[in-house]
């Protein structure tokens, strides 16, 4: 991973974002010498979103299976006939 200064960022953003879409590897920017933000590219960006929605729908879900907030087959269509109509 690539990390630079903030003060390199604001002279040279262009170039850091040239290289950012071009080699796809996340920039560290440090301030005061410490981490400060991540730039990502947007597509990668909005890939790991995805994901992340993805798996916070799997935590609901397996939270629902340990408080026992499930349905059978059955009474889950019953349950979505009633939604559905």
């Amino acid at each position: 991973m690539k990390i630079e200064l903030v003060t390199t960022l604001k002279r040279q953003a262009t170039k850091i974002l040239a290289e950012l879409h071009s080699t796809k590897e996340p920039v560290l920017i440090t301030e005061y010498g410490q981490p400060s933000a991540y730039l990502v590219d947007v597509k990668d960006y909005e890939l790991m979103q995805e994901r992340m929605h993805i798996l916070e729908g799997v935590a609901r879900g397996e939270t629902a299976i340990i408080e026992q907030r499930v349905f059978t087959h059955q009474e889950a269509q019953v349950k979505m006939e009633k939604w559905l109509k």
